[in-house]
């Protein structure tokens, strides 16, 4: 049993999100971070789809009702276990009646707790994750608050040891970021000029962004008519380009159709930096072809295979 001490700013359980239900107006919600909420539950042995606390900009604290292996990935939220400091990228046991809290984001947005067997909440839609904005999922469909009670569930997968993760598998978070972009399905609602523009400015990450949507300002980029489309499917990634120029990324919690001309995708394997960018931090995009992007996911996919061969070796 874990009991949380404090809620910290925003913090929920996520998985890998929930998935084949856009159809229906639901999104996929799930670990804002693809990528450090994967490592967190191999860490620990966990499959990969074990549901994890996901903590943003400032982290929560949670006591320990018995021993439990746990792993910390993502930003640096300074983590302390009774009040010693632990590393980031690693796992490492709670003792029994153990305290671990976090602090503030040193480096990063968002910081993933993952403890062996999972978080266990009802499965909701094939999925554990908490979209907040319908109250679905996770703990009552809510982020957590002071006094809630979590339990471990049994999504176990492996046998593993505490470790350190190796240095080549952490990500390094800076204040700006190049994200690598593939045009359409609207792209031609946009002149030439208007694309260029794009490609060669740097964008800032505002405070109205969240988890629905990243929403940028910079250069504004012009349409060639009206901004508005009939309302069609929004993908993960999706960069919509609103009547008043200003780019939106949308992110895990987005809508599932939208009125907006969009210019392009952030690809999938990208999406776990910008995930890390907080607001004030800059962008840059690069405009690339699918066989880039289908590389980058293939390097995506063999970094959890070794991860894991690592893990298991010990």
């Amino acid at each position: 049993m874990i009991t949380v001490i404090h809620q910290g700013h925003f913090t929920t359980i996520q998985d890998e999100g929930r998935w084949g239900y856009q159809a229906y107006g639901m999104p996929s919600a799930g670990a804002m971070d693809r990528y450090s909420c994967r490592v967190a539950n191999l860490l620990v042995g966990n499959k990969i789809n074990a549901a994890v606390i996901e903590m943003t900009m400032f982290g929560a604290s949670f006591k320990f009702d018995e021993e439990q292996l746990v792993a910390v990935c993502g930003a640096d939220m300074q983590g302390r276990l009774n009040d010693a400091p632990i590393s980031n990228w690693s796992s490492f046991l709670v003792p029994k009646r153990g305290e671990i809290k976090f602090a503030s984001a040193t480096t990063g947005y968002r910081t993933y707790l993952a403890v062996r067997g999972g978080v266990d909440v009802p499965v909701v839609l094939e999925s554990r994750s908490t979209y907040t904005r319908a109250r679905v999922g996770g703990y009552e469909g809510r982020a957590l608050q002071q006094g809630d009670v979590l339990y471990v569930g049994q999504d176990g997968a492996f046998q593993v040891h505490t470790q350190n993760l190796e240095s080549q598998y952490i990500p390094q978070y800076g204040e700006q970021i190049n994200l690598r972009v593939l045009l359409g399905p609207q792209d031609n609602m946009f002149t030439p000029e208007a694309i260029s523009t794009f490609f060669e400015s740097v964008y800032t990450i505002t405070d109205q962004s969240d988890r629905i949507g990243y929403r940028l300002k910079g250069p504004r980029i012009m349409h060639t008519g009206k901004a508005d489309i009939v309302s069609d499917a929004v993908c993960l990634g999706a960069i919509q380009i609103p009547a008043n120029g200003m780019p939106v990324i949308m992110t895990a919690d987005h809508p599932t159709t939208d009125g907006f001309a969009k210019l392009g995708s952030v690809i999938r394997a990208d999406l776990s930096i910008l995930a890390q960018a907080r607001p004030g931090g800059t962008i840059r995009f690069r405009c690339i072809g699918e066989q880039e992007a289908i590389e980058a996911l293939k390097h995506e996919k063999q970094c959890y295979i070794s991860i894991t061969k690592l893990c298991q070796d010990g």
